[in-house]
Protein backbone atom coordinates (compact mmCIF):
# COMPACT_ATOMS: atom_id res chain seq x y z
CA UNK A 1 0.00 0.00 0.00
CA UNK A 2 1.38 3.48 -0.79
CA UNK A 3 2.18 6.47 1.37
CA UNK A 4 -0.86 8.52 -0.31
CA UNK A 5 -3.00 5.66 0.40
CA UNK A 6 -2.47 5.03 3.62
CA UNK A 7 -3.19 8.97 4.42
CA UNK A 8 -6.17 8.80 2.38
CA UNK A 9 -7.55 5.95 4.45
CA UNK A 10 -6.64 7.85 7.74
CA UNK A 11 -7.97 11.09 6.70
CA UNK A 12 -11.91 9.04 5.45
CA UNK A 13 -11.68 7.48 9.40
CA UNK A 14 -10.97 10.98 10.83
CA UNK A 15 -14.39 12.26 9.27
CA UNK A 16 -15.63 8.98 10.16
CA UNK A 17 -15.00 9.91 13.68
CA UNK A 18 -15.92 13.25 13.78
CA UNK A 19 -19.77 12.25 12.15
CA UNK A 20 -19.06 9.38 15.44
CA UNK A 21 -19.02 11.47 18.03
CA UNK A 22 -21.22 14.97 16.86
CA UNK A 23 -24.70 13.59 16.04
CA UNK A 24 -26.57 15.66 13.50
CA UNK A 25 -23.11 16.19 11.71
CA UNK A 26 -24.38 14.82 8.62
CA UNK A 27 -27.53 16.48 8.86
CA UNK A 28 -25.55 19.59 9.16
CA UNK A 29 -23.81 18.42 6.08
CA UNK A 30 -26.34 18.46 3.36
CA UNK A 31 -30.07 19.06 3.42
CA UNK A 32 -32.57 15.82 3.12
CA UNK A 33 -33.01 14.77 -0.56
CA UNK A 34 -36.78 15.02 0.11
CA UNK A 35 -38.38 18.54 -0.94
CA UNK A 36 -38.91 20.50 1.90
CA UNK A 37 -41.39 22.30 0.44
CA UNK A 38 -43.90 21.52 -2.79
CA UNK A 39 -41.40 22.19 -5.81
CA UNK A 40 -38.47 23.08 -3.37
CA UNK A 41 -40.14 26.58 -2.82
CA UNK A 42 -38.90 29.11 -1.02
CA UNK A 43 -39.94 29.58 2.35
CA UNK A 44 -41.05 33.06 3.37
CA UNK A 45 -40.99 33.99 7.12
CA UNK A 46 -43.20 37.18 7.37
CA UNK A 47 -42.30 39.46 10.22
CA UNK A 48 -45.03 42.29 11.49
CA UNK A 49 -42.58 44.57 11.99
CA UNK A 50 -40.38 47.24 9.96
CA UNK A 51 -36.78 46.28 8.91
CA UNK A 52 -33.96 47.08 11.81
CA UNK A 53 -36.15 45.85 14.72
CA UNK A 54 -35.93 43.13 16.92
CA UNK A 55 -38.22 40.73 15.34
CA UNK A 56 -36.38 41.72 11.84
CA UNK A 57 -33.23 41.24 13.13
CA UNK A 58 -33.95 37.23 14.26
CA UNK A 59 -35.79 36.57 11.93
CA UNK A 60 -32.61 37.26 9.55
CA UNK A 61 -30.00 35.61 11.39
CA UNK A 62 -32.00 32.36 11.52
CA UNK A 63 -33.23 32.51 7.69
CA UNK A 64 -29.43 32.66 7.23
CA UNK A 65 -28.48 29.62 8.14
CA UNK A 66 -31.76 27.51 7.76
CA UNK A 67 -31.52 28.16 4.25
CA UNK A 68 -28.48 25.83 4.18
CA UNK A 69 -29.74 23.09 6.52
CA UNK A 70 -33.37 23.24 4.77
CA UNK A 71 -31.98 23.17 1.22
CA UNK A 72 -34.36 25.49 0.05
CA UNK A 73 -34.24 29.64 0.09
CA UNK A 74 -36.21 31.12 3.20
CA UNK A 75 -36.64 34.95 2.93
CA UNK A 76 -37.76 37.31 5.09
CA UNK A 77 -40.51 39.94 4.35
CA UNK A 78 -41.80 42.87 6.31
CA UNK A 79 -45.58 43.28 6.48
CA UNK A 80 -45.41 45.84 9.36
CA UNK A 81 -48.45 47.63 10.57
CA UNK A 82 -50.89 47.23 13.38
CA UNK A 83 -48.92 45.31 16.05
CA UNK A 84 -48.42 42.53 13.53
CA UNK A 85 -52.37 42.54 12.88
CA UNK A 86 -51.34 42.65 9.39
CA UNK A 87 -48.74 39.86 9.39
CA UNK A 88 -50.75 37.60 11.37
CA UNK A 89 -53.93 37.92 8.72
CA UNK A 90 -51.47 37.50 5.77
CA UNK A 91 -50.56 34.23 7.57
CA UNK A 92 -54.42 33.08 7.67
CA UNK A 93 -54.67 33.98 3.80
CA UNK A 94 -51.47 31.98 2.95
CA UNK A 95 -51.19 27.87 1.77
CA UNK A 96 -50.67 25.22 4.34
CA UNK A 97 -48.16 23.80 2.87
CA UNK A 98 -44.84 25.27 4.56
CA UNK A 99 -43.82 28.13 1.86
CA UNK A 100 -45.18 30.59 4.69
CA UNK A 101 -44.50 31.14 8.43
CA UNK A 102 -45.11 33.75 10.92
CA UNK A 103 -41.94 35.03 13.26
CA UNK A 104 -43.55 36.77 16.27
CA UNK A 105 -43.86 37.62 19.45
CA UNK A 106 -46.32 37.73 22.37
CA UNK A 107 -48.22 41.06 21.49
CA UNK A 108 -49.39 39.66 18.26
CA UNK A 109 -50.08 36.18 18.91
CA UNK A 110 -51.27 36.18 22.75
CA UNK A 111 -52.09 40.42 23.53
CA UNK A 112 -54.00 41.23 20.49
CA UNK A 113 -56.87 38.63 20.40
CA UNK A 114 -57.52 39.80 24.27
CA UNK A 115 -57.86 43.69 23.30
CA UNK A 116 -59.39 43.90 20.16
CA UNK A 117 -63.10 42.37 18.75
CA UNK A 118 -62.11 41.57 15.38
CA UNK A 119 -58.14 41.15 14.55
CA UNK A 120 -59.35 39.34 11.86
CA UNK A 121 -57.67 36.26 12.98
CA UNK A 122 -57.60 33.56 16.19
CA UNK A 123 -54.33 31.86 16.82
CA UNK A 124 -55.96 28.77 18.29
CA UNK A 125 -57.83 28.10 15.32
CA UNK A 126 -55.74 30.06 12.09
CA UNK A 127 -51.99 29.08 13.26
CA UNK A 128 -50.31 25.60 13.84
CA UNK A 129 -47.24 26.72 16.18
CA UNK A 130 -43.87 25.55 14.90
CA UNK A 131 -40.68 26.16 17.04
CA UNK A 132 -40.27 28.23 19.68
CA UNK A 133 -36.33 30.54 19.42
CA UNK A 134 -36.22 32.65 22.43
CA UNK A 135 -37.84 34.63 25.60
CA UNK A 136 -37.55 38.05 26.78
CA UNK A 137 -38.96 40.29 29.18
CA UNK A 138 -40.26 43.66 29.58
CA UNK A 139 -38.86 46.34 31.99
CA UNK A 140 -39.36 49.81 33.83
CA UNK A 141 -36.78 52.21 32.66
CA UNK A 142 -36.50 55.96 33.25
CA UNK A 143 -34.76 59.01 31.11
CA UNK A 144 -30.54 59.92 31.64
CA UNK A 145 -32.44 63.20 32.97
CA UNK A 146 -34.17 61.32 35.58
CA UNK A 147 -32.84 60.85 38.91
CA UNK A 148 -34.35 57.64 40.25
CA UNK A 149 -32.02 55.25 40.67
CA UNK A 150 -34.57 52.62 41.67
CA UNK A 151 -38.49 51.76 41.48
CA UNK A 152 -38.60 53.18 45.24
CA UNK A 153 -36.85 56.42 44.59
CA UNK A 154 -39.05 56.81 41.26
CA UNK A 155 -41.96 56.47 43.25
CA UNK A 156 -41.01 58.95 45.75
CA UNK A 157 -39.57 61.18 43.03
CA UNK A 158 -43.35 61.29 41.62
CA UNK A 159 -44.87 62.14 44.44
CA UNK A 160 -42.46 64.65 45.51
CA UNK A 161 -42.08 66.67 42.52
CA UNK A 162 -44.83 65.60 40.32
CA UNK A 163 -47.93 65.57 42.79
CA UNK A 164 -48.21 62.06 42.74
CA UNK A 165 -48.50 62.33 38.74
CA UNK A 166 -46.13 60.70 36.15
CA UNK A 167 -46.36 59.66 32.46
CA UNK A 168 -44.96 56.52 31.28
CA UNK A 169 -44.16 56.06 27.32
CA UNK A 170 -45.40 52.85 25.97
CA UNK A 171 -44.33 51.48 22.39
CA UNK A 172 -48.54 50.77 21.54
CA UNK A 173 -51.26 50.99 23.17
CA UNK A 174 -53.73 48.59 24.48
CA UNK A 175 -49.92 46.39 25.37
CA UNK A 176 -48.84 44.41 27.77
CA UNK A 177 -46.64 47.84 28.91
CA UNK A 178 -50.11 49.79 28.98
CA UNK A 179 -51.68 47.42 31.78
CA UNK A 180 -47.64 47.21 33.50
CA UNK A 181 -48.51 51.10 34.20
CA UNK A 182 -51.82 50.41 35.35
CA UNK A 183 -50.68 47.46 37.51
CA UNK A 184 -47.91 50.11 38.85
CA UNK A 185 -50.22 52.93 39.52
CA UNK A 186 -52.36 50.72 41.18
CA UNK A 187 -49.66 48.95 43.58
CA UNK A 188 -47.71 52.42 44.55
CA UNK A 189 -50.97 54.39 44.97
CA UNK A 190 -50.01 57.05 41.97
CA UNK A 191 -52.01 58.61 39.11
CA UNK A 192 -49.35 57.53 36.20
CA UNK A 193 -51.09 57.82 32.56
CA UNK A 194 -49.68 55.66 29.65
CA UNK A 195 -47.95 57.73 26.77
CA UNK A 196 -48.59 55.33 23.45
CA UNK A 197 -46.44 55.75 20.78
CA UNK A 198 -45.92 54.09 17.09
CA UNK A 199 -43.01 51.77 18.29
CA UNK A 200 -39.87 51.59 20.94
CA UNK A 201 -37.81 53.94 18.31
CA UNK A 202 -39.91 57.09 18.77
CA UNK A 203 -40.56 56.41 22.40
CA UNK A 204 -37.05 55.89 23.51
CA UNK A 205 -35.77 58.73 21.08
CA UNK A 206 -38.35 60.90 23.57
CA UNK A 207 -36.52 59.11 27.02
CA UNK A 208 -33.32 59.93 25.60
CA UNK A 209 -34.24 63.65 25.02
CA UNK A 210 -35.86 63.78 28.04
CA UNK A 211 -39.49 64.60 27.07
CA UNK A 212 -40.40 62.01 28.77
CA UNK A 213 -39.05 60.89 32.25
CA UNK A 214 -40.30 57.02 32.16
CA UNK A 215 -40.93 54.11 29.90
CA UNK A 216 -42.14 50.61 29.56
CA UNK A 217 -40.19 48.37 27.14
CA UNK A 218 -38.82 45.38 26.17
CA UNK A 219 -35.32 44.47 27.06
CA UNK A 220 -34.46 43.46 23.84
CA UNK A 221 -35.47 47.74 22.65
CA UNK A 222 -33.66 48.84 25.48
CA UNK A 223 -30.65 47.03 26.38
CA UNK A 224 -28.02 48.86 23.85
CA UNK A 225 -29.37 52.27 25.57
CA UNK A 226 -29.19 50.69 28.93
CA UNK A 227 -25.54 49.89 28.14
CA UNK A 228 -24.41 53.43 26.83
CA UNK A 229 -26.18 55.10 29.55
CA UNK A 230 -28.74 56.76 27.92
CA UNK A 231 -31.89 55.30 29.73
CA UNK A 232 -31.96 53.60 33.46
CA UNK A 233 -33.40 49.94 34.52
CA UNK A 234 -35.37 49.97 37.52
CA UNK A 235 -37.06 46.67 36.98
CA UNK A 236 -37.77 43.78 34.81
CA UNK A 237 -40.33 41.39 34.83
CA UNK A 238 -39.80 37.70 35.00
CA UNK A 239 -38.71 34.88 37.17
CA UNK A 240 -35.49 35.67 37.70
CA UNK A 241 -32.71 38.87 36.71
CA UNK A 242 -31.61 38.52 33.15
CA UNK A 243 -28.20 37.39 32.45
CA UNK A 244 -27.51 41.07 30.38
CA UNK A 245 -29.15 42.95 33.25
CA UNK A 246 -27.66 41.48 36.69
CA UNK A 247 -28.24 44.37 38.95
CA UNK A 248 -31.81 45.23 37.52
CA UNK A 249 -34.02 43.34 40.00
CA UNK A 250 -37.45 41.70 39.20
CA UNK A 251 -40.73 43.26 40.01
CA UNK A 252 -41.32 40.20 42.19
CA UNK A 253 -38.52 41.07 44.13
CA UNK A 254 -39.86 44.42 44.83
CA UNK A 255 -43.21 42.66 45.83
CA UNK A 256 -45.26 42.14 43.08
CA UNK A 257 -45.57 38.97 41.61
CA UNK A 258 -47.52 37.01 39.23
CA UNK A 259 -45.57 38.01 36.45
CA UNK A 260 -43.07 35.36 36.21
CA UNK A 261 -44.52 34.22 32.40
CA UNK A 262 -42.19 35.95 30.07
CA UNK A 263 -43.10 36.93 26.69
CA UNK A 264 -41.69 35.04 23.77
CA UNK A 265 -40.53 34.91 20.33
CA UNK A 266 -41.91 31.78 18.06
CA UNK A 267 -42.43 30.51 14.42
CA UNK A 268 -46.42 30.32 13.64
CA UNK A 269 -47.54 28.69 10.11
CA UNK A 270 -51.08 28.53 8.58
CA UNK A 271 -53.75 26.10 10.37
CA UNK A 272 -53.22 22.47 8.90
CA UNK A 273 -49.20 22.95 7.69
CA UNK A 274 -48.28 18.93 7.80
CA UNK A 275 -46.59 17.62 11.19
CA UNK A 276 -43.45 16.46 9.06
CA UNK A 277 -42.82 19.52 8.36
CA UNK A 278 -43.27 21.66 11.53
CA UNK A 279 -40.63 18.56 12.64
CA UNK A 280 -37.63 19.18 10.11
CA UNK A 281 -38.49 23.05 10.33
CA UNK A 282 -38.04 22.91 13.88
CA UNK A 283 -35.06 20.41 13.89
CA UNK A 284 -33.53 22.77 11.96
CA UNK A 285 -33.80 25.78 14.18
CA UNK A 286 -32.92 23.50 17.23
CA UNK A 287 -29.28 23.29 15.22
CA UNK A 288 -29.27 27.08 14.51
CA UNK A 289 -29.71 28.01 17.69
CA UNK A 290 -27.15 25.98 19.29
CA UNK A 291 -24.62 27.42 16.54
CA UNK A 292 -22.30 28.97 19.04
CA UNK A 293 -22.38 32.68 17.04
CA UNK A 294 -26.04 32.35 16.97
CA UNK A 295 -26.83 32.21 20.26
CA UNK A 296 -23.61 34.94 21.05
CA UNK A 297 -25.84 37.20 18.64
CA UNK A 298 -29.19 36.65 20.11
CA UNK A 299 -28.26 37.05 24.00
CA UNK A 300 -26.60 40.02 22.92
CA UNK A 301 -29.80 41.44 22.10
CA UNK A 302 -30.71 40.85 25.62
CA UNK A 303 -33.63 37.81 24.56
CA UNK A 304 -32.76 34.60 26.23
CA UNK A 305 -32.13 31.43 23.68
CA UNK A 306 -33.69 28.56 23.89
CA UNK A 307 -34.94 25.84 21.40
CA UNK A 308 -39.17 25.38 21.96
CA UNK A 309 -40.85 22.20 20.68
CA UNK A 310 -44.13 23.17 19.15
CA UNK A 311 -45.80 21.44 21.59
CA UNK A 312 -43.59 23.58 23.98
CA UNK A 313 -44.35 26.77 22.43
CA UNK A 314 -47.98 25.91 22.80
CA UNK A 315 -47.76 25.38 26.51
CA UNK A 316 -46.32 28.59 26.46
CA UNK A 317 -48.24 30.62 24.48
CA UNK A 318 -51.57 29.13 26.24
CA UNK A 319 -49.93 29.93 30.40
CA UNK A 320 -48.78 33.35 28.91
CA UNK A 321 -52.19 34.17 27.26
CA UNK A 322 -54.11 33.15 30.65
CA UNK A 323 -51.78 35.46 32.80
CA UNK A 324 -52.62 38.90 30.92
CA UNK A 325 -56.43 37.56 30.38
CA UNK A 326 -56.60 37.85 34.01
CA UNK A 327 -54.67 40.83 33.94
CA UNK A 328 -56.57 43.00 31.71
CA UNK A 329 -60.05 41.29 33.01
CA UNK A 330 -59.01 43.36 36.28
CA UNK A 331 -58.05 46.58 34.71
CA UNK A 332 -61.32 46.95 32.97
CA UNK A 333 -60.49 47.55 29.72
CA UNK A 334 -63.05 46.01 27.53
CA UNK A 335 -62.08 45.07 23.82
CA UNK A 336 -62.26 47.51 21.12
Amino acid sequence: MTMNRRRSLHTLALAATSLAVWPGAAAWAQPSATPLTPGGKAVRILVGFPPGGGSDAIARILADKLKTLLGVPVVVENRPGAGGQIAAQELKRSAADGTTLFLSHDHTISILPLVMKNPGFQPEQDFTPVVGVASFVNGLAVSAGTPAKTLAQYVDWIKQHGGGKGVVGIPAPASTPEFLVQLLARRYQIDLVSAPYRGSAPMLADMMGNQIAAGVGSVPDMIEYQRSGKVRMLAVLGGQRQAVLPDVPTLAELGLPGLEEMPYFGIFAPHGTPAAFIERFSSATAQVLAQPAVAQQLTAMGLSVGHMSAQQLASRERAYTQVWRKLIQESGFQPQ
